[in-house]
């Protein structure tokens, strides 16, 4: 297939290191360049991926010193109707991103034969016409990052190409801070740790991931915040960004997510009284910002559905241990 034009794609040279191991293709471009191993695969499966001028395949094994030339076309338009009835609360915003506080319930980008109701619909109703920054070629115009549906909080959002660049980079180089509120099942019985197993497609439930030998890299870091009889209420350090990388890991240790429909069993899937949702709250986000450098922090308190089953874990469980005092985790950062 013929390179779109040189002008209007994203020509990008790679290299394999000295001293790397061989590996699949697809995975190597995928850690290379920050985008997803799915949209390297159309891209390679479309014959935008050469070494030497010939095409490769996904499952092509490449060495050390081996030199690729990857074309990324530009994005597409989105074909998308704005929605301005989708509330979006913004927590911080500039010239380059916004950072938003998306509800629980809410999912992010656009996907085959869900285009209405997204996070992105919301946004292109804000922007009053103006481009976000396009991602991967696909229908989901300034987002960098995402969220599952279920889990509330901090998303950043381009709202230009040349932002949009700087925030992969910073998420490629793990320079940007994301932590996590979440309440699991069970005492998690050290104090602070790191969960560093590597995750990748369940080999028995493809719709699911898991801690999985031939996996990417994956690396979680936790501080317990409070505890309860039966729950504990951890804050998480989320080092690296694979799919339900939190949920998957603290399944694997044995204390998964209070209301995780997905790697939840029995009481672990109910959660406590009165928990309606999955507990998982992405909370606080520090960043470079990408004009100048300077840092960028925010937070978003936990949404008061969440605090209503920690106020009712409190009342009911007299003596209970606190690590930091109440309110921490609303004002912190702020």
């Amino acid at each position: 297939m013929a390179d779109p034009s040189p002008a209007a794609a994203d020509v990008r040279a790679l290299a394999v290191p000295d001293g790397a191991a061989a590996q699949r293709v697809d995975r190597f471009v995928a850690d290379a360049t920050g985008l997803s191993r799915s949209y390297v695969q159309k891209l390679i499966a479309a014959g935008h991926l050469t070494a030497g001028g010939s095409p490769l395949r996904a499952n092509a094994v490449v060495g050390p010193g081996t030199r690729l030339r990857l074309v990324v076309p530009p994005a597409k338009a989105a074909d998308l109707a704005p929605d301005p009835d989708i509330p979006v609360r913004v927590v911080y915003e500039d010239a380059d991103l916004l950072i938003v506080d998306k509800p629980a319930g809410l999912v992010v980008h656009p996907s085959p034969g869900h285009t209405a109701g997204t996070l992105v619909n919301a946004l292109l109703a804000r922007a009053g016409g103006e481009d976000y920054g396009g991602i991967a070629g696909v229908q989901r115009p300034g987002i960098v990052h995402r969220l599952d549906r279920d889990t509330s909080g901090l998303l950043m959002v381009a709202k230009n190409d040349v932002a949009q660049a700087s925030l992969m980079a910073q998420l490629k180089a793990r320079r940007v801070k994301k932590t996590y509120v979440a309440l699991v099942q069970g005492s998690v019985a050290a104090a602070v740790g790191r969960i560093e197993a590597p995750i990748g497609r369940d080999p028995r439930h493809r719709t699911r991931m898991a801690v999985v030998a031939d996996g990417r890299p994956a690396i979680t870091g936790y501080r317990v915040s409070e505890r309860f009889a039966r729950w504990t209420l951890l804050e998480l350090d989320l080092v690296t960004g694979r799919t339900h990388q939190i949920r998957v890991h603290l399944e694997a240790i044995g204390h998964p997510v209070a209301g995780d429909p997905v790697y939840g069993t029995g009481t672990s899937r109910r959660g406590p009284d009165g928990l309606a949702r999955m507990f998982l709250h992405a909370w606080r986000l520090e960043l470079a910002a990408p004009s100048d450098g300077h840092l960028i922090r925010a937070t978003a308190p936990l949404p008061v559905e969440l605090e209503a089953v920690l106020d009712g874990l409190r009342a009911g469980e007299a003596g209970h241990r606190r690590t930091r005092p109440a309110g921490r985790l609303a004002a912190a950062g702020e």
